[in-house]
């Protein structure tokens, strides 16, 4: 098994991503890897429609460190977990997930690293066309 870091710099500070990315009502803005459509938040944590099927989402508690790593409840009832980390940067934050190689392909796991950066893409350019928009 192989890991591939995909990471993006945000050019807002960590604590202004963190709290965005965490948001379960943002993930459908900027997590399409994830989920598509409504979040069902409870106690145990999320439910979203995602391209696997119907999964839930468990976040690390809320931290001070940017650690969003998350468990996430296939329909087979396996659970795989995300490591997510929101760094600061010389530049605002890097945004940092770590993609593991887990019973795929070689051609899966570039498709999962691409699906990934995309994600992580999406999220930077929310986060920094709301910062134009405050200015």
């Amino acid at each position: 098994m192989q890991s591939r870091h995909v990471s993006v710099v945000v050019r807002r500070g960590p604590g202004e991503v963190y709290a965005y990315a965490r948001d379960p009502e943002n993930l459908p803005r900027w997590a399409a890897g994830l989920t598509q459509g409504e979040v069902d938040t409870s106690a145990d944590g999320v439910i979203v429609d995602s391209p696997m099927g119907r999964v839930e989402v468990r976040f690390a508690p809320t931290n001070d460190l940017g650690v969003l790593d998350h468990v996430v409840r296939l329909p087979s009832g396996e659970r795989v977990l995300n490591p997510l980390r929101v760094l600061a940067h010389p530049d605002g934050s890097e945004v940092l997930f770590t993609v593991r190689q887990l019973a795929m392909s070689e051609a899966e796991l570039d498709r999962d690293a691409a699906s990934v950066a995309a994600d992580l893409e999406r999220l930077r350019r929310l986060l920094e066309a709301d910062e134009v928009q405050q200015s």
